[in-house]
């Protein structure tokens, strides 16, 4: 892990979740971790639990909440090595006929117009040395997911950016990837399962299986999964890997909808 020792590093929607397990482990390493957050009690408790972790209360679909963001880095650091776009919300879990537009805004505000800031922001700093940008996506990032559109449309989204970023600013020798999980175990796709219950009017365990049942492992994965690519990513060993989509899901085989009774 000596790689990892004073990288400065950008972390969004890094005070709860997947997000600050991967500040805690990076930081751990040594990396000079930032992160922003919109949860303002989830930024405390974190913050009080993670002292030598810089923490920001940033929307990351508010234009302004991110200049200002970056700003603060530039003139606390200079520069960064590295940003993980992991800000992202479940959206809707329901047929296109029964999404309001309002919860397609928000999901697409979140997933997709935050990353474009965020990226957009990071870019000067990261131009300095070069670097590497981390866009967290998802199996919809490249399959059709029923009841989940806007997560769906903001998740390909993330990919044709992903590829475009990386064709712009490969001479810069800035670098990027999605790394791509199926279910991660934890409250968000319990979350998820239990929204999809409530609107097929089924149980959570029937979702749930429907859910294991869609890749060939049968399993859901671990955040430390997640991480370890982005170690990998970080690493001079991923220093010719941009533009990619990196799979971890246990070979998903379909996302088609649970049967209807």
């Amino acid at each position: 892990m000596e790689h990892l020792k004073n990288l400065n590093i950008v972390i969004t929607a890094g005070a709860s979740g997947i997000g600050s397990e991967m500040a805690v482990e990076l930081s751990k390493h040594g990396s000079c971790v930032t992160i922003c957050d919109k949860d303002s009690s989830a930024l405390d408790k974190f913050s009080r639990n993670n002292p030598r972790i810089d923490c920001h209360n940033v929307d990351v679909s508010e234009e302004s909440h991110i200049k200002n963001f970056f700003d603060a880095i530039e003139k606390k650091v200079g520069s960064i090595n590295a940003l993980i776009n992991n800000a992202g919300i479940s959206g809707p879990s329901s047929k296109l006929e029964d999404i309001s537009f309002q919860d397609w805004k928000e999901t697409i505000d979140t997933n997709l117009d935050g990353v474009f800031l965020a990226t957009r922001s990071a870019i000067p700093l990261l131009k300095k040395d070069g670097g590497s940008v981390i866009n967290i996506g998802s199996t919809s990032s490249f399959m059709g997911t029923p009841l989940r559109s806007a997560y769906s449309a903001s998740k390909w989204g993330l990919i044709g950016l992903t590829k475009t970023w990386a064709m712009e600013y490969g001479k810069n020798n800035i670098r990027f990837n999605a790394i791509c999980p199926s279910s991660i175990n934890g409250k968000r796709i319990e979350n998820v399962i239990q929204k999809e219950a409530e609107y097929r009017n089924t149980s959570i365990d029937k979702i749930k299986s429907t859910y294991l049942n869609q890749t060939s492992l049968k399993t859901f994965i671990d955040v430390e999964e997640v991480i370890g690519m982005i170690i990998y990513l970080l690493s001079p060993l991923a220093k010719n890997i941009t533009g990619q989509m990196l799979v971890i899901d246990g070979h998903t085989e379909t996302l088609s909808m649970m049967e209807e009774d």
